[in-house]
């Protein structure tokens, strides 16, 4: 049975969206859970947009979203950075104006220079030269720290490469061990639980892969919720609390929930 939560954070690709295609439930999943007094943050690992590009994409597909509704991963990299590198360290950043943007207004130097970390995420305009800049500064010892290891983009017409795929050729060319800041490490979750205010056992998280959304919220003490589709493999051990066909089935059961007094 579905706890009422306080807080629901939402994955954005393939649970709100499929590229610029909205999915069953998105237009009405903010004036739903405002209506049920749910706070909400969309979560993603997508590091390419900012979140004003991310607000005005949904705006586009009917979605009422604001740039304050979304926790991604380049916020939660910056964060990460903050509590390990001292202020102004460069960065050597193999992705786009999402991650970049938020590492500067964190205040951080983009620089390929003798960078004191190196940082991934998506970026569909990589050359081999980027590689081979990213590849120098792990070698010359700077940490390599990752948006996320998704394998795969869920985009309108099927699946596109994903950030792991990039940090694959990294990895493989230098041996080195990457530091996961997105889905599936919880750091991405917890930031957006310390932004909304609410305590990890008053959430749940709806995400459409195992690997990544629903063992961030096994890590995070969250209440995990799987939306069904051809991202959702199987995972050993890991089982989501609860499964969903689509988002609109979600907000569904959480209406008929506020209507129960005998949920909590």
């Amino acid at each position: 049975m579905l706890p009422q939560p306080k807080a629901l954070l939402m994955d954005l690709d393939g649970v709100v969206c499929r590229g610029m295609t909205p999915l069953p439930g998105a237009c009405e999943a903010i004036p739903t859970l405002r209506r049920l007094g749910i706070r909400f943050a969309f979560v993603s690992n997508n590091a390419t947009l900012t979140p004003e590009q991310n607000a005005d994409n949904l705006r586009a597909m009917g979605v009422p979203a604001a740039p304050e509704d979304f926790v991604t991963s380049p916020l939660a990299v910056a964060s990460y950075l903050r509590s390990v590198a001292p202020a102004n360290a460069s960065v050597c950043v193999i992705g786009e104006e999402g991650l970049i943007r938020a590492l500067e207004a964190a205040g951080f130097r983009v620089d390929d220079a003798d960078p004191a970390y190196v940082v991934v995420g998506l970026d569909r305009q990589l050359t081999y030269q980027r590689l081979v800049a990213a590849c120098r500064g792990v070698q010359r010892g700077a940490p390599l720290v990752v948006a996320n290891l998704d394998r795969a983009l869920p985009v309108d017409d099927g699946l596109w490469p994903g950030c792991g795929a990039i940090v694959a050729a990294i990895t493989t060319a230098t041996g080195a061990t990457p530091i996961v800041v997105g889905k599936p490490e919880p750091l991405l979750l917890q930031v957006a639980l310390n932004r909304l205010g609410v305590a990890p056992e008053s959430a749940a998280i709806v995400g459409d892969q195992i690997a990544s959304d629903i063992r961030a919220g096994k890590a995070a003490g969250i209440f995990t919720i799987l939306v069904e589709g051809d991202l959702a493999t199987p995972v050993d051990g890991i089982q989501p609390d609860m499964r969903v066909r689509d988002l609109a089935h979600l907000l569904a059961l959480l209406e008929e929930g506020a209507d129960d007094p005998t949920r909590a």
